[in-house]
C-alpha cells in the first residue's frame, strides 16, 4: 500500500473562468473565454462560461463540499477582469470581495488557499492592445500580481503566477484552439517570452509585498515526449524545445536554449527579448508546479505516408508545434480517457525523476492530474466512476515511485473538484469527482470523491478501490 511523506499536502483544483459563472454581474470586465466562447462555432455545444458551475454564487456550498472531502488546499485562481476589469490600475471592490471571502472560507474551514494569478482569462482590452504577444501586457501582469499580494496576502500560503503558459502561447495564438483564437507563429513565441517575462515580473512583485514565509510558484504542463526509436532522437529534442524548455530554459536556467532559437529562426528572430528579460524571467521560485494527464510519442515524419498528429490537444487551422512539420505525434496505445488521451502513469514518473535530475534543488508540486469519462447517474442517483478511481490510483502509486526514487514531491491536487466549463469542449467532459447537474446546479459525490476521502484521510492509498 503506497503511503505518502509526513505533511503531504492533498489537495483539489478549479479555475475561475470554469466554474465561477456570473460573467458580467458586479462589475466584471470582459475576458478573452467570454469572446471566445461566445463567438458560433467555436466552442463544442455553443457553450460559454456564463452560468459555468455558479460558484461565485454558491461559494459557501462549494466550500462545505471542500471541507468534506478533508482535503489541506484548495487551488483556484482568480479572474484578472473581475479584480481589475479591463486590466487597468482600478480594483473592482466587489469582485475582490469574492476572493476575501474564499480565502477566508477556506481558512475558517483549515483548508490552505493555493492562488492562481492567471488561468488563461485574460481581460479582454488588453488582447485589444495586442494580448500576450504583446511587451506591455507583461507589465500589466507583474502590477496585477502586486496589487493581489497586497490585497490577499495575508491570507494566501502559496501564490502560483501562471497555469501552463504552453496553453496560453501555442493554442490561443499559434493553432487558434484556445482563446484568443490567433494562428500566428511568430505571435505565439513572442507571447511565450512575455509569458515568461510576466511571470518573472509577477515573482518578483509578488515578494515586495506578501510574508516572507509564504511560496511563489508556476504552474507547466510539461510534456514527456518519447520516441519510437532511437532514430527519433530529433523530433523528441525538437519537443522538448518547444513544449518545456522554451519555459524552464528562462524561468529556471536564465536563458533560452540556442536549439529552440535556431529551430525557430525562420519565424521570429527573437528580436523581442531585450537585455535583463531572461535575468527577470529567472526570479527565484520556491516550487514548481506540475500539470500531467499522458505522455506524447513522437517520431520523424518520412515525408511521404499520411502524418498522424495525435499530440493530444484538438485539431486548429494551425500547428501549434512551430516548425516541427517533420515531427509526426503517433497515437498510442490505450486505454483512453474520454478525452481520447492514452492512459499511461509511468510517464509522470520519468517526468518527476528528470526534473529532480535536471533541477534537484527545487520541490514539485503536482498542481493538476486527473481525467474525463462518460459518467453515468445511476437510478439510485449514485456516479459509479470505477474508471477515474482507476485513473487516479494509478497516478498517485507513480508519484509514490518518484518519491522513492528520490522525487521532493510536496504535494497533489486532483483535477477537478466538480464537473466544470472544459474550454473550447464545453460541458461535454467531466473530470470532476462532484458532478454538477447541468439544469439544477445540483452537487453530487460521485464514488471517486468519497475514494480519495479515504486517500486524503490515511494519507495513502488503500490496498483496493471503495
Amino acid at each position: 500500500m503506497p503511503t505518502f511523506p509526513e505533511n503531504f499536502l492533498w489537495g483539489t483544483a478549479t479555475a475561475a473562468y470554469q466554474v465561477e459563472g456570473a460573467w458580467n454581474e458586479d462589475g466584471r470586465g470582459p475576458s478573452i473565454w467570454d469572446t471566445f466562447s461566445h463567438t458560433p462555432g467555436l466552442v463544442t455545444g455553443g457553450d460559454t462560461g456564463d452560468l459555468a458551475c455558479d460558484h461565485y454564487h454558491r461559494l459557501e456550498e462549494d466550500l462545505d463540499l471542500l471541507a468534506g472531502l478533508g482535503v489541506g488546499a484548495y487551488r483556484f485562481s482568480i479572474s484578472w477582469p473581475r479584480v481589475l476589469p479591463g486590466g487597468g490600475d482600478r480594483i473592482n471592490q466587489a469582485g475582490l470581495d469574492f476572493y476575501r471571502r474564499l480565502v477566508d472560507g477556506l481558512r475558517a474551514r483549515d483548508i490552505a488557499p493555493v492562488a492562481t494569478l492567471y488561468h488563461w482569462d485574460l481581460p479582454q482590452e488588453l488582447e485589444d492592445a495586442g494580448g500576450w504577444p504583446h511587451r506591455d501586457t507583461a507589465f500589466r501582469f507583474g502590477e496585477y500580481a502586486r496589487r493581489m499580494g497586497e490585497a490577499l496576502g495575508d491570507g494566501v500560503r502559496t501564490w502560483i503566477t501562471l497555469n501552463e503558459p504552453w496553453c496560453s502561447a501555442y493554442l490561443g495564438y499559434g493553432s487558434g484552439v484556445h482563446a484568443p483564437g490567433r494562428t500566428d507563429p511568430a505571435a505565439a513565441l513572442a507571447a511565450v517570452h512575455h509569458l515568461n517575462l510576466g511571470h518573472g515580473l509577477a515573482a518578483r512583485a509578488l515578494r515586495e509585498v506578501i510574508d516572507p514565509a509564504a511560496e511563489v510558484s508556476v504552474t507547466l504542463n510539461l510534456h514527456h515526449a518519447r520516441g519510437v526509436s532511437e532514430r527519433d532522437a530529433d523530433a523528441v529534442r525538437r519537443v522538448d524545445a518547444l513544449a518545456n524548455r522554451a519555459f524552464l530554459g528562462p524561468m529556471l536556467d536564465g536563458a533560452y536554449p540556442r536549439d529552440l532559437l535556431d529551430d525557430t529562426a525562420s519565424v521570429t528572430d527573437w528580436s523581442f527579448v531585450l537585455d535583463g528579460d531572461e535575468a527577470t524571467a529567472a526570479a527565484p521560485i520556491d516550487l514548481l508546479g506540475v500539470n500531467y494527464y499522458n505522455p506524447v510519442l513522437v517520431r520523424q515524419w518520412d515525408g511521404s505516408s499520411p502524418r498522424d498528429t495525435a499530440d493530444g490537444h484538438a485539431d486548429g487551422a494551425a500547428s501549434p508545434w512551430i516548425n516541427c512539420e517533420e515531427v509526426e505525434f503517433v497515437r498510442q496505445p490505450g486505454p483512453y480517457t474520454e478525452m481520447g488521451w492514452n492512459i499511461d502513469e509511468t510517464g509522470l514518473t520519468e517526468l518527476l525523476l528528470r526534473l529532480r535530475r535536471d533541477y534537484p534543488s527545487l520541490p514539485l508540486m503536482i498542481t493538476e492530474n486527473g481525467a474525463a469519462f462518460p459518467d453515468e447517474v445511476s437510478a439510485d442517483g449514485r456516479v459509479r466512476d470505477d474508471d477515474r478511481i482507476d485513473y487516479l490510483r494509478r497516478h498517485l502509486t507513480a508519484v509514490a515511485e518518484a518519491i522513492e526514487g528520490g522525487a521532493d514531491v510536496r504535494g497533489y491536487f486532483l483535477w477537478s473538484l466538480m464537473d466544470n466549463f472544459e474550454w473550447a469542449h464545453g460541458y461535454a467532459k467531466r473530470f470532476g469527482i462532484i458532478r454538477v447537474d447541468r439544469d439544477t446546479m445540483e452537487r453530487t459525490w460521485k464514488d471517486s470523491a468519497h475514494w480519495y476521502r479515504g486517500v486524503v484521510a490515511a494519507n495513502a492509498l488503500p490496498a483496493e478501490a471503495v
